[in-house]
């Protein structure tokens, strides 16, 4: 458990299900904007954000880029 009291890693699986939700309900929403939301309502650490952005380059960015 970290300093929390929550088992490693539960507040980015919570972040996760949260952000999942808000992209349901608002699929036009901004991305970034909802994970630094989410980064500060489930007080995530710089890495876990990090992480979510990592994602996030992932899901805009296509992997296969061939011109």
């Amino acid at each position: 458990m970290d300093e929390s009291g929550l088992p490693e890693g539960a507040a980015l699986r919570r972040a996760l299900r949260w952000l999942s939700e808000q992209r349901s309900e608002s699929p036009g929403a901004n991305v970034a904007a909802l994970i630094e939301q989410a980064s500060m309502r489930f007080d995530l650490s710089p890495l876990e954000e990090n992480y979510l952005l990592d994602q996030l380059a992932r899901w805009v960015v296509p992997s296969d880029r061939r011109t």
